[in-house]
């Protein structure tokens, strides 16, 4: 006889519940309101999160800067929706413990986390019985590199375990439970291509297709990545993976046969442009409230800071990365600032609003000033400059390595404060030809300070050479907030109009 259940799960919501463009201030398809419309429960359905819920959108950053309510909103959201499970990602930590707490307090879904130690609301797996009697055994696990990326007191108390072995653990206590079904939410991505095998990264950040090939969970459903994935199954693992924002989320129908064998098949469902009544009738008076925090005017740039294609911004200088490493040297008194753009910035007019500022900065990020020397900044640069290659004509292109198995242009970095010349037609590695400071080469054994944002400052995104650099100070208000407060404060604002980067080619 066989038995059935169905799966909608989503993950990396990020902030974006409503049906709503914040950059262009007008409805778009998209949004977990919209989602939810095509959510239809019973009692052989689960309806499943993978994390990241709570940052990403500027209707959550003015949510986490204005409202009393902060947490309590997207729980409640979350209950408007009829979640059951879901699991915790990285940048669900970033407001604090204090708030995680409040937020998972209010949820009526179970949080299954099991290599988070010390947060309260938070269970390690869960077996529930369906209406036709399929006993499916959950659990959740988190990409380990949470302590790396976030400021340690928004985690004091927090242990983080290995997600792999963890997650080993939990697949042998559910099978214990004498489970139908076993399934894994892992907030993390692949580290190698789920097509051939071919491994793509060698860090911990992601560990999905070793889950897959290691272990034997019947349902991997991952995340992190925001890397559309549908009916995939690896080393006989079924898994997926919806992209971020509440784009779409995944339906999974998934059939255990009489002798026990699971089959499943899973889809991408667009968000749609149908919002229930229910969330419209919620969100409305808060989406007004945050049009106008949005659209408070706050100064005026000697300059639009038009939007451009990455790879364009990339060669020929970028004006936006200019002003936020500005902002970033007054705000640190640093001899040098770095900083990185989303995949894609909307850009700036001449008149500035806050709505500009959280559209076009999005990341939750800190300022901490580091020390580096010339051998350092050189590594730096280097990996830089494998974001280029040289296609068949010998014009520059965006390399693999920023594009798969996820793009990445945000791992390319701005770097004010230092002229740099790299040559594309030199070998990856010795392509950075000159550092110069003042007019003159850097030398070997000069030192400078230099800000850049905590995850950067971590090592993540490929720059391992900022990790063991002696930290010279740290601010704890974020990046944005810096830029809010650098607008607010001058009113009539001059951009660096320096073009840092020179590439050869």
């Amino acid at each position: 006889m066989n038995r059935t259940l169905k799966i909608y799960y989503t993950s990396d919501i990020h902030g974006c519940f409503a049906p709503t463009d914040y950059a262009k201030d007008r409805p778009s398809p998209t949004g977990l309101s919209n989602c939810a419309a095509g959510f239809e429960n019973d009692g052989n359905t689960l309806l499943l999160d993978g994390g990241d819920t709570l940052q990403g959108s500027p209707f959550t950053y003015w949510l986490y800067s204005r409202t009393e309510e902060k947490s309590l909103v997207p729980a409640r959201l979350m209950n408007l929706a009829g979640y059951d499970f879901v699991t915790l990602g990285n940048h669900d930590f970033n407001y604090g413990t204090r708030e995680l707490e409040r937020y998972l307090e209010a949820l009526d879904a179970r949080c299954l986390c099991a290599n988070v130690e010390g947060l309260r609301f938070v269970e390690k797996y869960a077996v529930v019985r369906l209406e036709n009697g399929l006993r499916v055994g959950l659990t959740g696990v988190t990409s380990q590199f949470v302590p790396r990326w976030e400021k340690p007191e928004n985690i004091e108390g927090l242990t983080f375990t290995d997600a792999f072995e963890t997650a080993r653990d939990m697949l042998a206590e559910l099978k214990a439970q004498n489970v139908d079904l076993t399934v894994c939410l892992y907030h993390g991505g692949f580290e190698n291509d789920v097509e051939t095998g071919e491994a793509l990264s060698e860090t911990l950040e992601n560990e999905g297709y070793r889950m897959c090939r290691e272990l034997d969970f019947d349902i991997l459903l991952t995340g992190h990545q925001h890397m559309p994935l549908e009916d995939k199954c690896v080393h006989s693992t079924f898994t997926c993976q919806p992209p971020d924002k509440a784009a779409a989320y995944i339906r999974m129908d998934v059939t255990v046969d009489g002798g026990g064998k699971v089959a499943a098949r899973s889809v991408l469902c667009p968000a749609g442009d149908v919002t229930p009544d229910a969330f419209s009738s919620y969100l409305a008076p808060l989406e007004r409230e945050t049009a106008i925090f949005l659209d408070t005017p706050l100064g005026r740039l000697d300059t639009a800071l038009p939007a451009q294609e990455p790879l364009d911004r990339a060669l020929n200088g970028c004006l936006i990365a200019n002003f936020f490493n500005q902002v970033q040297l007054e705000a640190t008194g640093a001899d040098i600032s770095a900083t990185c753009l989303a995949n894609t910035v909307p850009g700036f007019s001449q008149n500035v609003t806050l709505r500009d500022i959280v559209s076009n900065y999005i990341f939750p990020n800190t300022l901490k000033t580091i020390r580096v020397d010339r051998a350092v900044l050189k590594q730096a640069l280097e990996r830089c400059a494998e974001y280029f290659t040289l296609d068949e004509s010998g014009e520059p292109t965006v390399s693999r390595a920023f594009l798969e198995p996820i793009v990445q242009h945000y791992s390319f970095d701005f770097l004010s404060g230092v002229e740099v010349t790299i040559d594309l037609r030199r070998a990856p590695g010795e392509r950075v030809c000159s550092i110069r400071r003042n007019g003159e080469e850097l030398s070997e054994d000069a030192t400078l300070t230099l800000c850049l944002n905590n995850y950067r400052a971590s090592g993540a995104g490929g720059y391992d050479c900022y990790a063991a650099c002696e930290t010279v100070g740290e601010l704890p208000d974020e990046i944005s907030s810096l830029i809010i407060a650098y607008v607010d404060r001058r009113r009539e604002i001059t951009v660096d109009k320096t073009r840092w980067l020179t590439v050869l080619y």
